[in-house]
């Protein structure tokens, strides 16, 4: 067999020829094409398609694959319910040189066994999991819209040798063994996309790539921000049982949320900096085994609003608050105890301290059980 090259502006590819090579993959075909890190191998997620592809590259059958999309959001096609990490590496790595592994629960796995056609199933995943990727090249991208097909798309090498980054790498590699090879010139980054997997124990890399581990935990990590009046009282005494309640269920200690890629925060809408919680504040979170005694106030700032992913405000007049300092934070800054102000306990007695802990540890439970980990 003969491998026929085509070749592509990169900057104006042709979609016609795109399309043709889509359909190669719809029919049983493999074609070479580039991404941002190193050519990979289109091939359509149907079992004999992939035994001839585990050939091609010598690799074992039993293995599976990575899942390449051309969309971010058909992700929700192959995992049902994501965690607010993984959500936010979406949101800010996709598409890019990075490969989502993502563990499903049983129920979400039988929802995808009863959902796809059982060939898709069996081959794409393993041990309740799925491996994807989402690159972030034109050509790619189109290729991976146009087919019919789910696709896989491992690196254009034999299995032990360097991956390929340019045609020629490929061909020295795979000619005759493939029917197209889609040629683009060189890959931007020469290296493979680094391989995450994201649980309730924070990021793990399971192989280093063109992402920098410090900076996908930068992007993946998740802020929590409380706000009242002036950060002595009410959000202080939120950001302490938060950060318990959270804690329990990453199962982990409260000094281990940083490092698990949780912040957990709290400011006031007034000018009121550097004061220390009330005295009833500490003593309604002591009685939780909660510490706030170090808790310094500070003021809500455009940049706090616009660094943090939740935002939980004790009354309306705080939530308008946020929303004047920054409009795009209208969906994500809601009313800690949904549609009720929690009053502030400033200058009350300490049985007062103690109910408004009560309604803010009963709306953190609520809010708690409702986020995805």
């Amino acid at each position: 067999m003969e491998t026929r090259v085509v070749k592509l502006d990169p900057n104006k590819p042709d979609l016609g020829k795109i399309k043709e090579a889509a359909a190669i993959v719809d029919g049983g075909g493999i074609v070479a094409f580039p991404t941002e890190t190193v050519y990979g191998i289109a091939c359509r997620v149907r079992t004999e398609s992939l035994t001839r592809l585990s050939k091609v590259k010598g690799r074992d059958a039993e293995k599976h694959y990575t899942l390449h999309i051309g969309r971010t959001n058909d992700v929700e096609k192959y995992v049902p319910t994501i965690g607010i990490k993984a959500g936010k590496l979406i949101k800010r790595a996709w598409p890019g040189p990075l490969t989502l592994v993502f563990e499903l629960g049983t129920e979400a796995i039988n929802k995808q066994r009863n959902s796809l056609k059982a060939d898709v199933f069996e081959n794409l995943y393993k041990d309740n999991s799925i491996g994807i990727r989402c690159p972030d090249n034109s050509i790619a991208l189109a290729l991976l819209q146009e087919t019919r097909n789910p696709v896989v798309a491992p690196s254009a090498n034999i299995t032990g040798e360097r991956p390929a980054v340019n045609a020629e790498e490929v061909l020295a590699q795979l000619t005759g063994q493939i029917d197209l090879l889609l040629d683009a010139g060189p890959c931007k980054y020469k290296e493979n996309s680094t391989v995450v997997k994201i649980g309730k124990k924070g990021l793990e890399v399971l192989r280093e790539g063109a992402y920098p581990r410090a900076e996908l935990e930068e992007m993946s990590q998740v802020r929590f921000l409380f706000i009242c009046t002036g950060n002595t009282c009410r959000s202080p005494m939120a950001e302490g049982i938060f950060r318990k309640y959270l804690a329990e269920k990453l199962g982990c200690s409260v000094d281990w949320l940083d490092e698990m890629g949780y912040k957990v925060d709290s400011a006031g809408v007034i000018d009121r900096v550097g004061f220390f919680p009330t005295a009833e504040a500490i003593a309604a979170c002591a009685a939780r085994w909660i510490d706030i005694s170090a808790h310094e106030s500070k003021m809500l700032s455009e940049q706090l609003v616009k660094e943090n992913d939740f935002i939980f405000a004790m009354c309306r007049t705080h939530r308008e608050h946020v929303i004047s300092l920054s409009p795009e934070a209208v969906n994500k800054c809601v009313l800690l105890a949904e549609n009720e102000d929690i009053a502030d306990p400033i200058g009350q007695p300490q049985e007062i301290y103690n109910n408004c802990a009560g309604l803010i540890e009963k709306a953190v439970r609520k809010r708690i059980a409702e986020l995805v980990i």
